[in-house]
């Protein structure tokens, strides 16, 4: 217990909590964050404790990441210079073994293991798992960079109603077996609308959607799905939240329930956003 905190205000806040357990119970939760987040172990071990967390109280959490920045370092580390053609990693067959190598071998177990030691139960996967998601080739200037063609679902409902935490690293296969290199928040957004989820939850380094990407103080706290598209069309959204944003339209037009964007950084985000009255970063309402 905090010691800033009397006995009667943290009973407070365990209270304020029980109506959002209450409705979350049994529903599916799907996160999604990148290297800011699991490259930290301080700042993975506190994500890892929300999710166990919402595990525990009857949610099914499921987690989808990326590790973009980890992949660059790696193929730095093998002389080998990234190439970005408008934001997408030129995967040639070599970069793809990296990818799959730092994705799945490397980021992907790191997450698991920092969720078991929180007192969960985690299975770490990749699309090519079950044939989670199958892909095609988006373009083939990028190489190995993939788009969705199919989500098979049955691999994460099966462990998740099991008890498991899925964590899902973002490689998929062609109809060759061949992996591909997606993206990993359109990935998130079209699982979170396969798995007809709940709530979308896209933790990043800010605090949210904020109308002067300069200030905080500037952070909407809740959006219309409309007033969303409004901001996107005026330029109040751009650079690297687009794709974020994109995402959570996505999830939202498939049928989830609602999405939020937050800042991972910030110490149990993901608690504070879907389980008391304020929240702390930005709630998106399909309707």
């Amino acid at each position: 217990m905090s010691p800033d905190l009397s006995v009667e205000q943290v009973a407070e806040t365990l209270v304020e909590a029980l109506p959002y357990i209450r409705k979350l119970y049994g529903k599916t939760i799907v996160v999604k964050f990148g290297g800011n987040v699991s490259s930290s172990q301080d700042k993975l071990a506190n994500v890892a404790k929300d999710i166990v967390l919402l595990r525990l109280v009857g949610m099914k959490p499921v987690v989808v990441h990326g590790g973009g920045d980890e992949i660059s370092a790696y193929m730095k580390r093998m002389h080998k210079e990234p190439i970005f053609v408008e934001g997408l990693r030129v995967t040639d067959d070599e970069t793809m073994e990296i990818v799959e190598m730092v994705l799945v071998g490397k980021v992907n177990k790191s997450i698991v293991c920092a969720i078991e030691q929180q007192g969960g139960r985690s299975v770490g996967i990749s699309g090519k798992d079950g044939r989670l998601i199958t892909g095609k080739v988006k373009d083939p200037k990028l190489g190995r960079v993939g788009v969705v063609e199919s989500l098979n679902t049955e691999v994460v409902e099966t462990l998740s109603n099991a008890g498991f935490i899925p964590v899902i690293a973002p490689v998929a296969m062609d109809d060759e077996g061949k992996g591909l290199n997606i993206n990993a928040d359109i990935l998130a957004g079209d699982l979170a609308g396969a798995l007809r989820a709940e709530k979308y939850v896209v933790l990043t380094d800010v605090p949210g959607i904020m109308r002067d990407p300069a200030d905080p103080s500037s952070l909407i706290s809740s959006l219309s799905l409309r007033q969303l598209k409004n901001l996107i069309k005026a330029n109040v959204i751009s650079g690297g939240m687009l794709p974020k944003v994109e995402s959570c339209i996505r999830a939202l037009n498939a049928g989830v329930g609602r999405a939020h964007i937050l800042n991972g950084d910030t110490p149990h985000s993901l608690v504070l956003e879907l389980l008391t009255d304020r929240g702390i970063g930005t709630m998106i309402d399909g309707q």
